[in-house]
């Protein structure tokens, strides 16, 4: 007898998803809680396991069909079930897709996780032709990058008389002949059509709308940190040992915001129809880079929390979005944002809010500048700092109020200990 297997639950308002990949073929063998197929929603992937042992009987959807919470989408046969079992559900998936998200169509029956999937693309590497090192011989992330590493890498140079020599030759001589107004073009020119994941698109309407809805303005400013750095070298090595982390600058950040928001409580409040809505907790949404895109999940109570705390979750957030197993759950709620773009090289940004949201906190890289300290020009660490906020609710004055306190307890950092 068939066991049903059916969508679960994905999240608070959550009610479809996207199928995004098989990870088993009809007629295999699939063991108890064991993940079976990969969905998207608009926030996260979802891997769905098998509710019994047996054998992956029949298939229901494509994938990139769009699939409601509690539907049926596969059944699981007895054990050592026949692949005749499974012969209806091999007819279904061996309909041509729409628009293959990854490039080898013909190999995307593989056993690949969403973050393989995305770095198969990314890379345009063949991913039945990589060994894989993972358990049971899946593909990791690593296995497709050094195979394309190993791709990239140059050849041994032609000898002369050689094919590659030759077509050097001939490509030197069609070049000599092409007419001055003829674009010069390196090789073959393609393009290729992805379909967008549910969660880029998700991020694009929220972003838009985040435009069309909030009256958005930035302020700046720049903040020397010598203090924190010399702290971080200080204590570094005394914190990791202690705590089991390292000690970043992401820990200090929060908690200026923490103290900074007390002063401002604005900046860490929302509109809801004709009302302000005030939140006497801080809970911090960090803006993490998923394979996918921007992940936004939140840290709880961060105002409450200590430096290992909030470096603890931070870390673990961070290893999630990596692996492409964050929840719903762990993007629920968050009434400010902080987002470091110096991590990527950025010098300055201007970032958006994230709705319901009224205000996002943006960090950028530290560079040495010239600053002027005590009547000398002197270099020092400095980075800048943007605060995109919703007009409607925050003014300039207070605006500008939070970005200096911010300032100030990260050029002090004992205003973060004497609550200044």
């Amino acid at each position: 007898m068939a066991t049903d297997v059916k969508v679960p639950a994905l999240g608070e308002s959550i009610t479809e998803g996207t199928l995004a990949q098989w990870l088993k073929k009809p007629g295999e063998a699939v063991a108890a809680d064991e993940p079976i197929v990969s969905l998207e929603t608009d926030k996260v992937s979802v891997e769905v396991p098998s509710p019994v042992a047996g054998t992956m009987s029949e298939q229901l959807f494509k994938e990139g069909d769009t699939v409601e919470v509690g539907a049926v989408i596969a059944r699981i046969g007895e054990p050592g079930a026949s692949a005749a079992t499974a012969a209806p559900a091999a007819e279904v998936s061996a309909e041509p897709r729409k628009e293959p998200e990854v490039e080898h169509a013909e190999h995307a029956d593989l056993t690949l996780s969403p973050a393989v999937r995305r770095a198969v693309l990314e890379h345009h590497v063949d991913p039945s032709k990589i060994h894989g090192t993972g358990k049971d011989g899946r593909l990791t992330k690593d296995d497709v990058i050094a195979a394309a590493a190993a791709k990239d890498a140059p050849s041994a140079p032609a000898q002369p008389g050689s094919p590659a020599k030759a077509g050097a030759q001939t490509a030197a001589v069609a070049a000599s002949v092409t007419p001055d107004w003829a674009p010069a073009y390196a090789g073959e020119r393609k393009e290729e059509r992805v379909k967008m994941t549910r969660l880029r698109q998700t991020i694009a309407t929220r972003l838009k709308d985040a435009q069309n809805t909030a009256a958005l303005l930035t302020t700046y400013n720049d903040v020397d940190m010598t203090a924190v750095i010399d702290a971080r070298a200080r204590y570094k090595d005394l914190f990791e040992k202690k705590h089991g982390i390292r000690l970043g600058f992401m820990g200090f950040f929060v908690k200026a915001v923490a103290l900074a928001a007390r002063d401002v409580p604005s900046v860490n409040a929302r509109i809801e129809g004709d009302e302000i809505v005030y939140s006497d907790f801080l809970d911090v949404s960090v803006a993490v880079s998923a394979p996918k895109g921007l992940v936004v999940p939140v840290i709880r109570d961060a105002d409450s929390m200590s430096f290992a705390e909030i470096e603890k979750a931070i870390a673990a957030y961070g290893k999630k979005a990596k692996d492409g197993t964050l929840t719903a759950e762990d993007m629920k709620g968050g009434t400010f944002t902080i987002s470091n773009g110096g991590v990527f090289g950025s010098l300055m940004s201007t970032p958006i809010i994230n709705p319901p949201q009224s205000a996002v906190l943006g960090m950028h890289r530290i560079e040495e500048r010239p600053v002027v300290r005590d009547g000398q020009i002197v270099a020092r660490p400095m980075m800048y700092l943007a605060l995109s906020y919703d007009h409607r609710l925050i003014d300039g004055r207070e605006a500008v109020t939070f970005l200096v306190r911010v300032k100030e307890a990260i050029e002090d950092p004992t205003r973060l200990l004497i609550d200044l």
